[in-house]
C-alpha cells in the first residue's frame, strides 16, 4: 500500500514531540541523521520495504511503539 513509510514517519515524530514544535524539529532531525529524510516521502511514494524495514528499527532505537 502506497504512503505506508509517510504514515510511520508521521507517527514517530507526532509520538516522540507531543505537540512540541521543538521536538517535533529534534525528530525530524534525528530521523535524518539515520538516512531517513521524511521530506522524500509522500502519501503517494510507494513503499521500499527496506526502507520501511529502517523506520521501523528507528522507530524502536527511538522508543516509540507504532
Amino acid at each position: 500500500m502506497p504512503g505506508e513509510i509517510k504514515r510511520v514517519i508521521e507517527r514517530i515524530i507526532a509520538l516522540r514531540s507531543r505537540g512540541d514544535d521543538l521536538l517535533v524539529h529534534t525528530t525530524t532531525a534525528k530521523l535524518i541523521f539515520k538516512g531517513v529524510d521524511p521530506s522524500r516521502y509522500t502519501s503517494e511514494s510507494p513503499d521500499d520495504p527496506e526502507i520501511l524495514k529502517k523506520v521501523k528499527q528507528i522507530a524502536r532505537d527511538l522508543g516509540v511503539k507504532l
